[in-house]
């Protein structure tokens, strides 16, 4: 007899505990039945209509994405608008759905960036709570390089561990860094923990135009790796987990998928 969805949902429960996200989000089975079986996963960050459907078109029976396909309250669920068209997508192919957002945030995502940047003595950026043995845990990572450069050379050693196309600087770039931050997503409302820390730069996403000047005037640079940037290690990350727990199912890692292109 092969897995159920109750399985893998009680496995990732207790590697990755709901308990450890934050209370706005929204993570675990979000669409789908517990006693269905499962036999192909699919993991993705985001669960656009393209992932969607190259999901369904490979036969998959659970999808797992790190950011939550439903975010608000729903009073109804038709085709009239892109979440009520997904979770019907999702019911008509008997596809579940699971999601691990802020949780994966805390317990993995952070040490992910930590180790890609070679950071040394860390701490948690943010604290959100602690682990049984009463340690700090939560969002983001604060430590120093290995070395120290300027800050054009460490947005050029972020854009080559990242593996990406580009990446955007707030700063001197001929200041020297030394003391680095990381939090991966969205990482706007960092800037007082980084700043706090003693970081001189906040390496993460989505940073618009005033934070990223007035992170400056207090004297921390800022290198925006772009949200999907900073996390789309969750896809091979959650592909080796889910084989190493469940070594008889199949699986298939997202391609990777920018979200938008930057044309000169």
């Amino acid at each position: 007899m092969g897995l159920t969805c109750r399985e893998i949902v009680e496995e990732l429960e207790g590697a990755y505990p709901s308990s450890c996200a934050e209370q706005w989000d929204n993570v675990g089975l979000l669409v789908g039945r517990m006693d269905a079986p499962v036999d192909k996963v699919y993991i993705a960050l985001d669960l656009t209509e393209e992932v969607l459907q190259e999901a369904q078109d490979w036969g998959a029976d659970l999808i797992v994405t790190h950011h939550p396909m439903i975010f608000q309250g729903i009073k109804r669920v038709n085709d009239q608008d892109l979440t009520g068209r997904k979770i019907l997508r999702l019911a008509e192919g008997h596809m579940a759905c699971y999601a691990m957002h802020t949780n994966f945030d805390v317990l993995a995502m952070a040490d992910i960036n930590e180790d890609l940047l070679g950071l040394q003595d860390t701490q948690v950026l943010l604290q959100t709570g602690e682990d049984a043995q009463g340690r700090p845990r939560g969002i983001g990572r604060v430590g120093t390089l290995r070395s120290p450069m300027d800050l054009e050379s460490c947005a050029r050693f972020v854009k080559e561990r990242f593996d990406l196309p580009g990446v955007k600087v707030f700063g001197d770039l001929k200041k020297i860094i030394s003391r680095a931050a990381v939090s991966g997503g969205a990482g706007k409302s960092m800037v007082p923990s980084a700043l706090s820390s003693g970081a001189q730069v906040l390496i993460t996403g989505d940073m618009d135009h005033h934070t990223g000047l007035d992170a400056v005037d207090q004297g921390l640079c800022i290198i925006d790796a772009g949200h999907y940037g900073t996390e789309y290690f969750f896809i091979s990350y959650m592909e080796k987990e889910l084989g190493k727990r469940f070594p008889g199912l199949v699986l298939c890692g997202d391609q990777r998928r920018q979200p938008f292109v930057d044309i000169g």
